[in-house]
């Protein structure tokens, strides 16, 4: 198991790159036709289900709470009502329920000032606290939603209405940073977001059920939202040259050869980048270990592991320089995004099996 495996170990189950594009938040809970949120009884998934993205049962709406900075982080925390959500171990998946005592979904997208960039780090742990007394503790979990892509988040206790303080530890980038996002996020800092709650307020947001569209191969659209969300370029927007592509376990693969070098890279070798997205919606894959093998004539010429990466411009990516990349490729997904998943991802980016590209 690689660190990105060790960490997600280490959390306890049973307690409970990037193109950007920006969009809003704000009146999210107006989008669609509704009922009270309160209102549900149960959680719903999709009998049956295939091993790939599917459009799920129903959506939730969200509502901004609050926002923070320190230094070229910027926080942004969003709630909804409490809701399950599937953690991923290895290539297996555990369903964590709603707790009795949970009061909110708090989630929370990490990105960078400067370049509006959603940072790829694991390690993001809050607490919450009202009056001065902490309320709540806990590491969150890094996510993948239709709605909300890539981001942190978990159900949380909140001590009625009131407001609360969030004071979230976020960890390094786990991830190397290119262009303007080189050797910055080195370091992990803290930042507060004060936030007020009121429960009225967030039991009358936005549920909309989709009695059949559920289970169809789809995806909800990201959501109309005022920050950066983790999207990779489509394939013919990349900035490069496209050098093959691939599926594995309902994900979309690309594998290009980047406009510019970057600078770590010698001179007379080139950088491999391969960027995994979600189907439908782009959204990045982290966590993922990735290994390729090239060959010519028969003959291995690079065999190994790629790295995270990501950059301002194509997003998060798993690259490796190498001598050429004028020859046969094949990638192998040695563990799947160790990312928790909310409904309609659940049962995808799982079992993937190797893949062979020609360049």
């Amino acid at each position: 198991m690689t660190a990105y495996v060790e960490q997600m170990h280490r959390r306890d189950v049973l307690r409970g790159g990037v193109a950007v594009g920006v969009a809003g938040l704000a009146g999210c809970a107006g989008l669609f036709e509704t009922e009270s949120a309160r209102s549900r009884e149960r959680a719903t998934t999709v009998e049956d289900r295939e091993e790939e993205v599917y459009h799920p049962t129903h959506r939730e709406g969200a509502t901004t709470v609050g926002t923070g900075g320190e230094g070229r982080y910027e926080v942004i925390l969003l709630y909804s009502v409490p809701h399950g959500f599937w953690t991923v171990s290895g290539s297996e998946t555990n369903l964590v329920e709603i707790p009795d005592d949970a009061s909110a979904h708090l989630m929370a997208t990490i990105w960078d000032a400067d370049t509006e960039t959603v940072l790829p780090t694991a390690n993001v742990s809050a607490e919450i606290s009202k009056d001065g007394e902490t309320v709540d503790s806990r590491d969150f979990w890094p996510m993948l939603s239709q709605n909300m892509g890539y981001h942190f988040g978990d159900n949380i206790g909140l001590d009625g209405d009131g407001t609360y303080t969030a004071t979230l530890d976020v960890g390094a980038m786990q991830a190397r940073g290119l262009g303007d996002l080189a050797g910055a996020f080195a370091e992990r800092t803290t930042v507060e977001v004060e936030f007020d709650h009121e429960r009225e307020s967030l039991g009358g947001l936005a549920y909309e059920e989709f009695p059949d569209e559920q289970g169809e191969a789809a995806a909800l659209d990201p959501m109309d939202a005022d920050i950066p969300v983790a999207q990779v370029p489509a394939r013919d927007d990349l900035p490069g040259s496209v050098v093959g592509t691939g599926v594995s376990g309902d994900a979309d693969f690309v594998a290009f050869l980047p406009d510019e070098t970057p600078e770590f890279v010698a001179d007379d070798r080139t950088y491999l980048a391969v960027s995994p997205r979600t189907p439908y919606n782009r959204y990045p894959l982290p966590f993922m270990n990735l290994s390729a093998i090239l060959s010519q004539s028969g003959e291995t010429v690079f065999e190994g592991a790629l790295d995270a990466a990501v950059s301002p411009d194509f997003g998060y990516h798993y690259g490796v320089s190498v001598e050429s990349a004028d020859s046969a490729l094949s990638l192998r997904v040695d563990a799947p995004p160790q990312v928790s998943r909310h409904e309609g991802y659940e049962t995808a980016f799982l079992d993937m099996s190797a893949m062979k590209l020609t360049i």
